[in-house]
């Protein structure tokens, strides 16, 4: 038998590794499973193959924005580790980030430290 059919032989169009479409698209987060997803959602009764990869950027970004601006406050708190409370501080002093999660409770987040002007002690005219 000659080496003519199909396999993955050396050579030929179909040889080699198999690529993700995660690395297709450059991203980290897995656009197959996002796509699978939305699929299986119910969202809608047909989707298209871009818009896997679409939210997967979304995400992918978000995440990223996020996990800078919480290493920032973990930084400034003298941390090594991100933990719930600097995740708080940075979506919570962002304006942004606080329009877009505004609804949603993070645990062991804690709430930004705030004293309300009236409950301050009043500055005696001297």
């Amino acid at each position: 038998m000659s080496g003519k059919g199909k396999g993955k032989g050396k050579g030929g169009r179909g040889s080699g590794k198999s690529v993700s479409s995660s690395s297709k698209a450059g991203l980290q987060f897995p656009v197959a499973r996002v796509g699978r997803y939305l699929k299986k959602g119910g969202y809608a009764s047909r989707v298209g193959v871009g818009a896997g990869v679409y939210l997967a950027a979304v995400l992918e970004y978000l995440c990223a924005e996020i996990l800078e601006l919480a290493g920032n406050a973990a930084r400034d708190n003298k941390k090594t580790r991100i933990v719930p409370r600097h995740i708080t501080l940075a979506v919570k002093n962002d304006e942004e980030l606080n329009k877009l999660l505004g609804g949603v409770t993070i645990a062991s987040g804690g709430v930004l430290p705030n004293i309300h002007a009236v409950l301050l002690p009043k500055k005696s005219a001297k």
